[in-house]
């Protein structure tokens, strides 16, 4: 089932659609309560102290949405590999894209010596 920004607002706002979150509870923690919790997460061992001295900034390009037409069994291969499909489509373009380039790239420095 999906629903617009819209609707979810009107269906909070008419208590049909609750948050299953304990506020109360999240908002009493404290600060080391929050560390201790993540401690002890089997999921955050490898990244209780990150070192965020060179972390860099990556805005991802935005998208441009377009209608194309693929072959059937094309399509149907890369749903079959589930949610994301799209995204493995524009990588695979992606890649065609930067080997053609390099590939321009050399021919155009041969033909210059």
């Amino acid at each position: 089932m999906r629903y617009t920004l819209a609707e979810i607002r009107e269906k909070r706002a008419s208590g049909e659609l609750k948050s299953e979150t304990d506020w109360a509870r999240v908002d009493a923690k404290t600060d080391e309560d929050i560390e201790r919790d993540i401690a002890s997460d089997p999921d955050w061992q490898h990244d209780l102290d990150p070192d965020w001295e060179n972390a860099v900034l990556v805005v991802p390009p935005s998208k441009t949405p377009i209608s194309i037409r693929l072959d059937a069994d094309v399509l149907a291969f890369f749903r079959e590999g589930g949610a994301g499909y799209q995204k493995r489509i524009n990588a695979v373009l992606r890649s065609y894209m930067d080997h053609t380039r390099k590939r321009r790239a050399k021919r155009k420095s041969d033909a210059a010596e």
